[in-house]
């Protein structure tokens, strides 16, 4: 009876720590989520270096308006520098009142997957914590779909 007390305190110190720590890693979860949007909303370059990591990996499938296909598209880190650039001289950006969502669908100690919903479509990210930083590695995305498919 005592061995099993003993390991159930053990249990719980370990748990409660890294649970205690949930609350602020997931705000700067959701921080890093926003400077995305922002960066890309804004043309803010320092937003996207803030919370991109160099070594991303951004992938997914456009559709245009009048397309019934999906083609594939890539974006290295350098786009998304490029893309700031265009909306900061305005070329792009959102429309009024276009989407910010943002979902976080976990959150450890060293990783962190989160959903976002942008005027352009929806990306589901991958997070690491790089240098004490949470940092967006990888994205996978897409176009809005024609229709909601439940």
């Amino acid at each position: 009876m005592r061995r099993c007390a003993l390991v159930l305190i053990l249990l719980l110190a370990a748990v409660l720590p890294a649970r205690a720590q949930q609350p602020g890693a997931r705000e700067q979860v959701r921080r890093a989520a926003m400077d995305y949007i922002e960066g890309f909303y804004e043309g803010d370059s320092t937003k996207l270096v803030r919370s991109v990591s160099p070594n991303v990996r951004k992938n997914g499938y456009a559709r245009g308006r009048n397309d019934s296909t999906y083609r594939a598209s890539a974006m290295p880190y350098d786009g998304f520098m490029r893309y700031a650039a265009g909306v900061r001289a305005g070329r792009g950006g959102p429309p009024p009142n276009a989407p910010r969502d943002i979902v976080i669908y976990d959150v450890q100690d060293q990783t962190a997957s989160v959903k976002v919903t942008a005027w352009w479509g929806t990306d589901y990210m991958l997070l690491g914590k790089e240098n004490g930083r949470w940092m967006i590695t990888h994205v996978l995305w897409q176009s809005p779909p024609r229709t909601a498919v439940r």
